[in-house]
């Protein structure tokens, strides 16, 4: 349940159609309906979800309850558009600056969010930080929402967009939004290239809020083989899995959905970072691989993640 995948097939019944599976780990489940080769959202289910690739079904169990959050008068807020170059990446890069209501000194926290644009508009990142900001439970910060390049490339342990990132964007961004202590954030693949470019550059990151990583390893994740970059991420999940002493354990709080296949590869993670003498959690949640999960982990773990940094 954890990636958009095929699931049971419908059984004729009279004059309809119906279906019966179990109920997976989850107080919500997302879905669409394969008609005639077709994914579209079932018709006869009012509720939708938005999704980077259009509208979602959503069924929610009435143990679901949605972040406190959402009910405050918080708002997306402004962001500014800004463009970055990379000779690395043969790119420039497209990024949305966002700063909370009470302005930040040239001392605060920024937080660097892989697939930040899909963030605020799916999992609406901004406004939770308007949130937190009004409510005091985060300093005054600024954001850097970056939009990926090729991302199933760069955000798969590659050595590249890792050079990239610390060589190139972080410090075109520290111009642009001056900050002390800075803080990763990234979902999926973007977890996964934020943990790797912490190892190859420990000095970087000073916290990371990974959420449902694609960590893949070769004993859990055979199903994920398909994928180009399969090989190179295993590897470098292994030599987190093997490492000991790292360069410079920083807090790191990983969130994860128990209806998610990538759940053993985070649960492994965790225990390994946990073990070499990281300040790292993870928090299980009851969805699968899916922006509404991701939002539903924001609080409490990234305003505890940027405290712990501070």
């Amino acid at each position: 349940m954890a990636r958009p995948s095929n699931g049971p097939a419908f059984e004729r019944d009279g004059d309809g159609w119906h279906l019966r599976f179990p109920r997976p780990d989850a107080d919500r489940l997302e879905y669409l309906l394969d008609l005639d080769g077709e994914l579209l959202p079932d018709p006869e289910n009012p509720r939708r979800v938005a999704a980077p690739f259009g509208e979602m079904s959503v069924v929610e169990w009435p143990e679901y309850a949605p972040p406190a959050w959402l009910d405050t008068v918080a708002d997306a807020g402004p962001v500014e558009t800004a463009e970055l170059r990379s000779r690395r990446l043969v790119a420039r890069v497209q990024v949305l600056l966002y700063a909370t209501p009470e302005p930040p000194g040239v001392d605060a926290p920024l937080l660097v969010v892989h697939d930040g644009p899909e963030y605020a508009a799916y999992a609406q990142l901004t406004r939770f930080l308007d949130a937190m900001s009004w409510e005091e439970r985060i300093p005054p910060l600024r954001a850097a929402l970056i939009q990926p390049v090729d991302r199933d490339e760069t955000y798969s342990a590659s050595a590249l967009y890792a050079a990239a990132l610390v060589r190139e964007l972080l410090p075109q961004l520290e111009r642009r939004a001056p900050h002390r202590v800075r803080v990763g954030m990234g979902a999926s693949l973007g977890a996964l290239a934020l943990l790797h470019a912490h190892l190859r550059h420990p000095r970087t990151f000073d916290g990371l809020f990974l959420q449902s990583g694609s960590f893949f390893r070769q004993r859990y994740d055979k199903h994920e083989s398909g994928f180009g970059r399969y090989t190179r991420i295993t590897r470098f999940v292994g030599s987190v899995l093997r490492a000991e002493e790292p360069e410079r354990p920083i807090p790191v709080a990983l969130s994860c959905g128990l209806a998610e296949e990538n759940l053993a590869n985070n649960r492994a993670v965790a225990a390994a970072l946990e073990r070499q003498g990281y300040a790292s959690w993870l928090a299980e949640t009851r969805d699968a691989h899916n922006w509404t999960s991701w939002r539903d982990a924001f609080d409490p773990h990234l305003p505890l993640l940027l405290e712990a940094a501070a």
